[in-house]
């Protein structure tokens, strides 16, 4: 069993930097039914299992993602592996986290920060946990040998071109489908990034919840090949992508595969929808 796979490494948060932080907080709080503060300079959203933080930056971009360990023994296991692969560690910035976490830049110098979390408060409101990321990459080799190779994450699916160039891979590091995944574009940074349902009927929720709102749904309801979930995909003003998914596949101990360049692989309902 690989480090961040052993450690039951999950997403616990994520910074995004705007031009209008405060703005993007506070269609944040209504979208995804979080409530809202600031601290400092930062805007801080926090619903059930979700939170994350707005700085103030240039729009459209990650200002670092946090992974939550399971346990103190699991955490020093993702630092020695990546110690022992030559990975910088570097001091983190997350107010989430304690003394003990750390942070790296990946390959494409996205700052990804791991740590351990404290216990959720209880909160009332429609299930969600942030669940995953996914990255855009001119490089998606480059950042699938640096999460498996340098901190112990495991591939579970790849889509490819006839040409054999991968065009999307989706990485683990605990047992669900994937929780950072990275597709080809020629840009890098955010492609979108997942909050997790659970199950079909909170998707309606959520789609109530938006249309009460007037938030368009702009992709969806579908179903992806790659991990089998449901999804609804919307945008905030920022023209970030954020996916509603629910029932991700499980994976205990299987190969990974390799998924052909088509609309089937993205949306097995129907058409898939690419974009920059």
């Amino acid at each position: 069993m690989t480090a961040a796979i052993k450690a039951g490494a999950y997403l616990h948060h994520m910074a995004l930097l705007s031009a209008d932080p405060e703005g993007l907080a506070r269609f944040y709080a209504d979208a995804m039914d979080m409530e809202m503060r600031q601290e400092g300079d930062a805007y801080i959203c926090e619903g059930p299992l979700r939170r994350m933080l707005f700085l103030k930056g240039e729009s459209r971009t990650l200002g670092y993602a946090g992974f939550g360990c399971r346990d103190a023994e699991g955490l020093a296991g993702i630092r020695e592996h990546a110690l022992r692969a030559g990975v910088e560690l570097l001091p983190s910035p997350s107010p989430f986290f304690g003394k003990e976490a750390f942070a790296v830049r990946d390959s494409d110098a996205n700052l990804i920060i791991f740590g351990l979390a404290a216990q959720d408060p209880r909160r009332e409101g429609i299930r969600g946990p942030i669940q995953h990321l996914t990255l855009a990459s001119q490089d998606p080799d480059a950042i699938e040998r640096f999460y498996v190779e340098k901190l112990g994450f495991r591939t579970s699916d790849y889509a490819r071109a006839e040409d054999g160039r991968t065009l999307a891979v989706w990485t683990r590091s605990n047992h669900e489908h994937h929780t950072l995944a990275c597709f080809r574009r020629g840009r890098q940074g955010i492609d979108h990034f997942s909050f997790e349902a659970g199950d079909w009927s909170v998707i309606k929720d959520w789609c109530d919840h938006m249309g009460d709102r007037r938030i368009p749904i702009v992709w969806g309801p579908g179903r992806h090949g790659p991990g089998n979930n449901l999804f609804i995909f919307i945008e905030d003003p920022d023209r970030n992508w954020i996916e509603i998914s629910a029932e991700l596949e499980v994976v205990y101990d299987r190969p990974s595969q390799t998924w052909p360049a088509e609309d089937y692989t993205l949306n097995k309902w129907g058409k898939a929808i690419y974009r920059d």
